[in-house]
């Protein structure tokens, strides 16, 4: 090795070296040090590793085919290095970083879809309701194989995150392999921008209120405080939780929503790392305002990470029946470490816990009652879209047109009744048309039906209960009932 070749590698070691104590040091406090491995054999120490690494470097510096950059190298190094961790550690350049931390803000441009790695396979673990990945019938387990024609199988989360966000109206071509198709197909979806409404709700049978959290996002818990007082003022009895196609989102917002349903002084959920500061307890609080309702949750396989949470959190404590399937089976946390060029090491420090001790990841959430949600047939799915479409173009010419307009329109009862008996007919018709929406909502998913059912029996079960212990009270029976 000539002298210019020995001092590129000394200023490589050093560099390189400097680089491990800014990634390495918030996490473990040391940077290279001799260590043994279990049967007891000394390991060779970071520092003879980085050497070989460094000799590599200047090797492919020196006498590859062509010229490469040796940021592009060390960055690939970084990667790879990564890479052999798990699937949710990864290395964010600057340009990644930044688009993480829009991420989470409610706002962002992209597909509308959450993904994950499961068995070294990009795959879709929700889409978000109403954004174009969801309008195109992309669902929860497909695997994405290739993306615009380049294989997936080597790509990291980020780079396949990276590689599906653009600008707004450019399309883009994915294929997916779906387990009930023979073969895998393309589907192109059009980027737009990534608006989530986290909290949507609605009221069934008249008593039994329904709260969807789409992800868990800055505003989930305001939302849900908002959603909470309105069913509440329309004297629902019951609540049903859908966390069902949930990809999770921020921890503290899991906190906050499971504090809302808790009574007391109750642990929420824990994390256990390596070291000590990454062992974390998180409770309940006393300045929350509470609703006591009987509830149950909705989860699927799409229910992931802070989904999670919150139903094993509700599961453990006894406070609501999860219904369903079983959950995704992600409960590891990533910590972000900014570094000194703006870029970031996205690092898995611990796993979370249930308050009874249950390790979420890989085993997910069980529900206490498994319901599978039944498909829609070919035939139903091609109606519906047609149907939707034909909606569409009548509800255009609709707004030009008006009752008096259509052949053989009947007379209104104004010069009867006057205007009020019109409004309140109206008004009726409203009510009716939205009644029969939401019957038709529960006739198509078998899950929520479902919960709907458990919970509008769960009053007369608990009144039959009651009536007929003191029936064998007052007849001298002996009875013993513990009321849940």
């Amino acid at each position: 090795m000539n002298s210019k070749a020995k001092l590129n590698l000394s200023r490589v070691i050093g560099a390189f070296c400097l680089t491990l104590v800014v990634i390495l040091a918030p996490v473990t406090g040391v940077v290279a040090k001799e260590s043994s491995s279990e049967e007891g054999a000394p390991r060779t120490s970071t520092y003879e590793q980085l050497k070989i690494f460094s000799e590599i470097l200047s090797l492919v510096e020196s006498n590859y085919v062509e010229d490469v950059d040796p940021k592009s190298l060390i960055e690939g190094a970084i990667r790879g290095m990564v890479k052999t961790l798990d699937p949710h550690s990864s290395y964010l350049n600057a340009e990644s970083f930044k688009a993480m931390q829009v991420e989470t803000s409610g706002k962002f441009g992209g597909l509308g879809i959450e993904i994950s790695m499961r068995g070294g396979v990009l795959t879709v673990v929700s889409p978000i309701e109403d954004t174009p990945a969801w309008k195109e019938g992309v669902l929860a387990g497909d695997k994405i194989i290739k993306i615009e024609g380049e294989s997936t199988l080597d790509m990291t989360l980020t780079e396949a995150v990276t590689h599906m966000r653009g600008e707004r109206g450019k399309p883009i071509t994915i294929t997916i392999y779906r387990e009930s198709v023979e073969a895998p197909f393309d589907v192109t979806i059009v980027r737009d921008i990534i608006s989530v409404q986290s909290v949507k709700h609605k009221i069934y049978e008249d008593s039994v209120g329904y709260i969807s959290i789409r992800s868990f996002t800055k505003t989930t818990s305001g939302d849900l405080d908002k959603a909470l007082a309105y069913l509440e003022e329309k004297g629902i009895s019951k609540l049903i939780l859908d966390l069902r196609n949930n990809p999770g989102g921020l921890l503290n917002q899991a906190v906050e929503v499971s504090d809302r349903f808790l009574e007391g002084e109750n642990l929420i959920v824990y994390t256990k790392g390596r070291s000590d500061e990454q062992n974390m307890r998180f409770t309940t609080r006393e300045d929350i305002k509470r609703v006591t309702f009987p509830m149950v949750i909705l989860v699927n396989g799409g229910s992931a990470s802070a989904s999670e949470i919150v139903s094993g959190a509700l599961q453990d404590l006894g406070r609501a029946v999860i219904l369903g399937t079983k959950t995704f089976g992600k409960g590891s946390v990533q910590t972000i470490i900014p570094l000194s060029d703006q870029s970031a090491l996205r690092l898995t420090t611990a796993r979370y816990y249930t308050p009874s001790g249950r390790v979420i990841q890989e085993n997910g959430i069980v529900p206490d009652i498994i319901v599978e949600q039944d498909p829609i047939p070919q035939e139903d799915a091609a109606k519906d879209n047609k149907d939707k479409e034909d909606s569409v173009e009548k509800e255009k010419i609709r707004r030009f047109l008006r009752e008096k307009d259509l052949k053989k329109h009947l007379k209104g009862k104004s010069s009867i009744d006057g205007d009020q008996a019109v409004e309140e007919a109206q008004e009726q018709a409203e009510i009716e048309k939205g009644h029969e929406e939401l019957r038709l909502e529960l006739k198509k998913d078998s899950q929520l039906r479902h919960a709907v059912f458990l919970l509008k029996s769960w009053g007369i079960m608990k009144n039959t209960i009651k009536k007929t212990v003191e029936s064998e009270y007052e007849g001298g029976a002996k009875v013993s009932f513990n009321q849940q």
